[in-house]
């Protein structure tokens, strides 16, 4: 015992020091607080990265402090997101026999369809602006919302530990099949550490209980699956991953070389069947227009740590005197055909015959979406993380510390951004993408050092 103290005693020590930070994080920070939100977070991370230095061929110990890092979080009220509301109201709907996609919460106070235990105060602890439109959470997370109601006993404290668990549960399970990827790709298994440990996945999902964990443990067993050529299989868990978040459908294009016509189209069809047989519980007559309602709203109503459409914005509205709610709505629009056609010069120019090609790939395309997007809240970054360690690419990683500047605005009743710091989280991020693009490969920077 005394030996292993000896030889890790500082690994130990910042491990010790991270759970203080944590747990300082979980019960004693106010969103509004963000000079202590930011110096929390910038302690975790360069802790972090001194953990990892220490210790990256240990995999116990990197393991056991990570899920404790996770636990210290396990009774907290998340403290950034007020979603985890919206989470557990559309479980005990589900709980209830009601369709969450067919009732606005709006809606359900006013007929009383359905009364449950919490309701109150779970419609009152939603924003206004969930509460007034249908559910947008595909139907996987839906059936995990259900879980969780039922599993939490109808208390909001019971379903919110239920998430947790579910959500910590889902990233060991990216840990586990992320080690073997990169095991597959040649590449040093200890990179997985770089989501396990990064303090914004700990924070965002088991602090805030976002499912982009659970997204991307779909989508990495799923990848895991292609790269050991049981793509048949494969299908199963990217058609889960797609219907607990909607993301992974961007990639689909991006297999057509690797996979060849035959295969790809063998590949594509199994996945939509998948898809639609998650979705077939859920469905009715108005699903359709309700839920494609709801999701349009993300690309015609909402703005948060955007970089590219800020620029358009400001020139826009200061030079052309263009009306920032009517940009948006042309600037939503115009962004998917964007995407689309980015993604299919993606799908169609580079090489994508390799598994690396293809993950690179894909990092190119949610990277752009990203940029070019009107939302990016600090959790998204986590899914483009996910899957960059198992590239060359670190600018995500250089992202996931950023993105925390964006979280100024929650500091402001109104919830105004300060674009200066968006500007410095976003000049940080597109120079070292930009450098990682056309100057020194990542791999000879000491920071980065495999």
């Amino acid at each position: 015992m005394l030996s292993y103290w000896r030889l890790h005693k500082y690994p130990i020590f910042f491990a010790v020091a991270c759970m203080l930070f944590y747990w300082s994080f979980a019960y004693n920070l106010e969103r509004t607080d963000f000079a202590k939100l930011f110096m929390l977070f910038a302690a975790l991370f360069f802790l972090c990265f001194k953990l990892i230095q220490f210790e990256k061929w240990n995999f116990k110990f990197l393991l056991v402090i990570g899920i404790l890092f996770r636990l210290i979080f396990l009774i907290a009220e998340p403290n950034l997101s007020q979603d985890f509301y919206r989470f557990i109201w559309d479980g005990e709907l589900i709980k209830n026999g009601i369709n969450p996609y067919l009732y606005t919460p709006d809606q359900i106070m006013e007929q009383r369809t359905v009364v449950f235990d919490a309701m109150q105060e779970l419609y009152e602890g939603m924003t206004s602006l969930n509460a007034r439109h249908y559910s947008n959470y595909p139907p996987v997370n839906q059936v995990l919302f259900a879980l969780a109601s039922i599993l939490g006993g109808g208390s909001v404290m019971g379903s919110t530990i239920a998430l947790r668990l579910l959500i910590i549960f889902a990233d060991l399970g990216v840990l586990y099949y992320g080690r073997k990827l990169l095991q597959n790709l040649n590449k040093a298994n200890h990179m997985a550490f770089w989501y396990f440990l990064n303090p914004l996945v700990i924070i965002e999902l088991t602090g805030n209980l976002h499912f982009e964990g659970v997204m991307l443990f779909f989508f990495v067993w799923a990848l895991y699956l292609v790269s050991k050529n049981k793509w048949q299989w494969a299908t199963v868990p990217y058609a889960i991953s797609i219907m607990v978040k909607l993301m992974p459908l961007l990639f689909l294009p991006i297999f057509l070389k690797y996979f060849g016509l035959k295969k790809s189209v063998g590949f594509y069809t199994l996945v939509l069947l998948g898809c639609t047989v998650l979705l077939l519980p859920f469905y009715s007559p108005v699903f359709v227009h309700n839920y494609s309602e709801t999701v349009g709203l993300w690309f015609s109503n909402f703005e948060f740590n955007a970089s590219i459409y800020n620029v358009v914005k400001k020139i826009a509205v200061s030079y052309f005197e263009a009306k920032p709610w009517e940009l948006i709505d042309s600037y939503g629009s115009i962004l998917t055909k964007a995407i689309i056609v980015i993604v299919l010069l993606i799908a169609f120019l580079r090489k994508n015959q390799k598994m690396t090609d293809i993950i690179t790939s894909m990092v190119f395309a949610l990277a752009f979406y990203y940029f070019l997007s009107s939302t990016v809240h600090p959790w998204y970054v986590v899914f483009l993380l996910g899957f960059a360690i198992f590239t060359d690419y670190r600018f995500p990683l250089v992202w996931s510390c950023t993105v925390i500047l964006s979280y100024y605005a929650y500091s402001n009743p109104d919830y105004k951004e300060n674009l200066w710091l968006l500007a410095i989280e976003y000049i940080v991020v597109i120079s070292f993408f930009i450098y990682e693009m056309i100057g020194s490969r990542p791999k000879k920077l000491y920071f980065f050092k495999k």
